[in-house]
């Protein structure tokens, strides 16, 4: 019997490709460590959702990533735009990675509009989890 590391998906920017809103990366050693260990696929939620990098930031307005997929809040940048839109846009694109690839977890950047896990609950980790596919937040 063959034994094959498990795969994951894992937030782009934490790899050290530079996809976050300022277009800088936001390596983390101990996310990087467990990689290792694994066959992994790097997404970024935002620039899947067709958004730019360099991005003005955006924030969580009225709730958290289950209200946003709910349609009881909002994604909206720091000059005023709103991009839910895209933010769930690029939720789905990565759902999609995740079914198509049988993706059991995925580590994603803490604190994110689209990937937090823990105090902010961003969107692509809300839909994840609504799917049944573990989070854990790093970084």
């Amino acid at each position: 019997m063959n034994t094959y590391p498990t795969c994951c998906l894992v937030s782009a920017c934490l790899t050290g490709l530079p996809t976050r809103y300022d277009g800088k990366s936001k390596p983390d050693p101990l996310c990087q460590q467990h990689l290792q260990k694994h066959i992994w696929i790097p997404v970024c939620p935002e620039q899947l959702g067709g958004l730019t990098t360099p991005r003005l930031p955006a924030n969580l307005t009225g709730g958290d990533g289950h209200d946003v997929l709910q349609g009881k809040a909002r994604v909206i940048r720091s000059d005023g735009e709103d991009v839910t839109t895209a933010f769930i846009q690029g939720a789905n694109m990565v759902l999609n990675i995740a079914q198509q690839q049988n993706i059991q977890y995925c580590l994603l950047k803490s604190k994110s509009p689209s990937c937090g896990a823990g105090a902010v609950l961003g969107v692509t980790a809300a839909l994840l989890r609504r799917h049944g596919i573990s989070v854990i937040e790093y970084g």
